[in-house]
This record gives structure tokens, C-alpha cells and sequence, in this order.
């Protein structure tokens, strides 16, 4: 399986994108197009010891920088790294899409350039979160600033899908975003997707999720507009940093402290794992033909090789097609 890899994306590249991608060669057994420019690539490798080997190398002489507007990926930067990488994509050269670039870009070019799937009006950034019992997924995390009750819905039932076929999730349960359980809450947005979303016989609706409640795992898929989304991504992200830094300025606090350390250190390491994005790689965006995942701007390799896991995974677990077939499902009832 060969995965397209935008080597100029993030902000650790191109070296954290080389070391992501050698390792994944090494532990996944994919083989690596890397897209940018060919001799900083290779300059890079030789003088960080970085192998190649199983990687092939699409010349892209530019970058898109963050501050470009993210419409320009079709024409006035179609040269970059970034949409060089999603034509190939389209074209068939590689199985899956990989960047950690602009969030904005790789919607528009995801959107544009490798196109919906059929049926679907709008792709979601669909994240993977942790809570006090099982990961959960959240989307639409800021594809989308406004939707419209239908847009949601399609969401629900693909993180549905990608919660079941990736995460193993017998009958994902749904929760619709909101300010309270109660089924009279929330804008005309949720209370139009409510009613929606309750007729649905194959989507695991279990009704309103207070936000507060998010974090302890009240449902398995968060549904939400992307505004909403991002906003509860961001807190989420936050509140985890803090906590975090909270707890290890306790540990460090003095010699006793830092002693009593010692006996609740594995507990620790397992919470630290839970809370670390680096675990999950990045977020698919779904209702693409094709995979197209974004890594975490800030992706070290680890974090990196795990963004190409969670694309090689899609592929295997035949992502897109099941979406597909939901799709098809949907237009049926209707």
C-alpha cells in the first residue's frame, strides 16, 4: 500500500515528516510518496540519517504557508506541496493522503481536488478524543462553520461508520451537542437535528449530549456544527494541558512529593498516553472519495507514523466504501 505524504506540512517539517514516514516503512510495511521538493528531501535525509528506502519522492518546489487563503490551493498555489499531493492522490498514485499543512487548504483541497463522496453535502474534520471510558469521535470539528440539519446527520452516520469498522464498536451510540439533555434545547439547528436524527433506524441516537458530559464518555460519536466542534476541540485540548501541568508541578513540588511520585508512576504514564493526541495521529476527514488525513500541525515522528497508521487503517477497513454504501442506504429510505 503506498500513502501520499506532503513532506511540508506542519511545523516540524520536513524533518519529523521524514522520520514519521521511515517509520512507518519500518512498522507498518507501507511503502511512501513523499511530495515537496526533491532536494531539500534528500538533503534532509542524508544529514539526519533518515533511509528512504520504500519511498518514492513527487517533485513540489513550493509550500503553502498558513497565511495563504485556503481557496488558493486550486489555482494561485496549485504548485505547493499541499495540492500537489491531493492531485496525485486523485490521479491513483497513492492509496491515502497525509499532511499536517493548513487545516483550511486540506478541506478545500480534499474538497475540490479529490471530490465528495457522491450523495454527501459536506465533509467533517472528524477527531478521535479520549474520555473517562472509551475514545469517542467528534464531528465536525471546523470543515464547516454553519450546516443545516441534513449536513449533521450525515455526519452522525459517518462517524458511525468510521467508529465501528476502525474502533471496533458493535452499534456506536450518537450524541447531538448541546447546552442541555432535554429535547426542547439548543438553536433551531439542534432542535431541527434532533427530530432528524430520532427517525433514523440505523444510526444509535441516544439524544442530546450536555457538553460537560462529553469527557465522560456519554456517546461515541459527537455530533456537532463545525464552529461548536471546534470549540469543544480547542477547550478539550486546553483543559488537558493545563491538567496536566497542574498535576506534574504537584509531583515536583518538593523532595517528598517527588518520592511519592515513584509509587503512582505507571498510573500516571497511562493517563499521559490518554490524553495524548500523538496516540491518534490526526483527523480523517470524512466524506472524501478518498482518505485524506490531517495531522496535528505540531506532529513529532511518532505522532506522525501514527497520522499514516490511521490512513492505512481506512484503506484496510474499507472506510470510504462502507460510507458509500450508507449513503446509498439513505437515499433508499428516502
Amino acid at each position: 500500500m503506498k500513502i501520499i505524504v506532503d513532506a511540508f506540512g506542519g511545523d516540524n517539517a520536513p524533518l519529523e515528516i521524514l522520520k514519521g514516514s521511515a517509520l512507518a516503512v519500518k512498522e507498518l510495511g507501507v511503502e511512501i510518496l513523499l511530495v515537496g521538493d526533491e532536494s531539500r528531501i534528500l538533503a534532509c535525509a542524508k544529514e539526519n540519517g533518515i533511509t528512504l528506502e520504500n519511498t518514492e519522492i513527487l517533485h513540489a518546489e513550493k509550500v503553502f504557508e498558513m497565511e495563504y487563503d485556503p481557496r488558493t490551493v486550486m489555482k494561485e498555489h496549485s504548485d505547493t506541496s499541499l495540492a500537489v499531493g491531493m492531485k496525485a492522490l486523485a490521479e491513483g498514485k497513492g492509496a491515502a493522503y497525509v499532511s499536517a499543512g493548513s487545516t483550511g487548504a486540506i478541506v478545500m483541497g480534499a474538497t475540490f481536488i479529490v471530490k465528495r463522496i457522491k450523495g454527501i453535502k459536506r465533509a467533517a474534520i472528524a477527531s478521535i478524543m479520549p474520555s473517562d471510558k472509551t475514545p469517542f469521535m467528534l464531528l465536525d470539528c471546523g470543515a464547516n462553520v454553519e450546516c443545516k440539519p441534513e449536513h449533521l446527520v450525515q455526519f452522525a452516520k459517518m462517524g458511525s461508520v468510521y467508529m465501528n469498522r476502525i474502533m471496533g464498536y458493535e452499534s456506536p451510540s450518537v450524541g447531538l451537542a448541546n447546552i442541555g439533555v432535554e429535547e426542547n434545547k439548543g438553536t433551531p439547528l439542534q432542535l431541527e437535528t434532533y427530530a432528524l436524527l430520532k427517525e433514523k433506524k440505523d444510526i444509535s441516537f441516544m439524544g442530546n449530549a450536555e457538553v460537560r458530559d462529553i469527557a465522560f464518555g456519554v456517546a461515541d460519536v459527537i455530533v456537532a456544527d463545525g464552529f461548536t466542534g471546534n470549540v469543544i476541540l480547542k477547550m478539550y485540548e486546553g483543559v488537558a494541558k493545563s491538567l496536566t501541568g497542574s498535576i506534574k508541578a504537584i509531583f515536583k513540588k518538593n523532595v517528598l512529593s517527588m518520592l511519592s511520585y515513584i509509587g503512582v508512576k505507571s498510573g500516571m504514564d497511562a493517563f499521559k498516553k490518554k490524553m495524548d493526541y500523538k496516540e491518534y495521529g490526526g483527523a480523517v476527514l470524512l466524506g472524501i472519495a478518498k482518505p485524506v488525513i490531517k495531522a496535528h500541525g505540531s506532529s513529532d515522528a511518532r505522532a506522525f507514523k501514527n497520522a499514516i497508521r490511521q490512513a492505512v487503517n481506512c484503506v484496510e477497513k474499507d472506510v470510504i466504501g462502507e460510507i458509500k454504501r450508507s449513503v446509498g442506504e439513505e437515499k433508499d429510505e428516502d
